[in-house]
């Protein structure tokens, strides 16, 4: 852990943005061993990657990657467009989805979605943040999922994992993820910003974890300042 002397006591150094892209690059070999997110999963085998990457996405919220990966290959196995989502009611698109979190909700949102984009959109997905945040269920965290992973536009994805892994390496000093992403967009250097969710996420659920990381076996143990962590292994 990096530290610095300050009237008499050591104090972490938040990483700059040289520590950042040294660490991003050693994660992004360390992650191939590890789960990638579910919504990556579904995305490399998708066959209309926006649609298939907003619907998983909307899924995944407040839902273990794996309970999201099996429900959004259900869902979209039997809809694989938004026209066809449109014509399932609330009732089966829930028995599709169950039991991810707050199905319910999601089946009522997904129905809607999907009206939107065949009456506005000719049953595409909208390749613009403004137009996606109109959507039903959908926030700044599913919008540039969509744009990045979707599209493959530039975007910052920013999650719990990727909020709170950057807090701990004092990257950024922030309270919200929303504030977070603002903070990113200013300070990291463009050609991460597609990747970053991903390699955090994967760090986040697999090592560094939000109660009690891994730290002792962690490949940049050596390089993250740890800074407000409290506990770890």
């Amino acid at each position: 852990m990096k530290t610095m002397v300050q009237e008499g006591s050591a104090v972490p150094v938040a990483m700059d943005t040289a520590a950042v892209e040294r660490v991003l690059r050693i994660l992004k070999r360390e992650i191939k061993q590890w789960k990638v997110p579910a919504v990556g999963v579904i995305a490399d085998c998708a066959v209309d990657r926006p649609f298939e990457t907003l619907a998983s996405t909307i899924l995944s919220l407040r839902t273990k990657d794996k309970v999201t990966e099996a429900a959004s290959r259900r869902l979209l196995g039997r809809a694989t467009s938004p026209e066809k989502l449109a014509e399932l009611t609330e009732a089966e698109i829930a028995e599709l989805i169950y039991p991810v979190g707050f199905y319910r909700t999601k089946a009522r949102n997904l129905k809607k979605t999907c009206a939107i984009l065949v009456r506005d959109y000719g049953g595409e997905v909208p390749r613009s943040m403004e137009a996606l945040l109109e959507l039903p269920g959908v926030g700044r965290k599913t919008a540039n999922l969509v744009l990045t992973v979707g599209f493959g536009d530039y975007g910052i994805c920013v999650d719990t994992h990727v909020h709170r892994i950057s807090n701990l390496w004092g990257y950024v000093q922030t309270r919200t993820p929303e504030e977070t992403e603002s903070a990113l967009r200013e300070k990291l250097p463009r050609r991460h910003w597609k990747t970053l969710n991903d390699i955090l996420v994967t760090f986040g659920q697999n090592l560094c974890l939000p109660v009690s990381p891994w730290c002792s076996k962690c490949p940049v143990a050596q390089l993250c300042p740890r800074i407000g962590l409290k506990r770890s292994r």
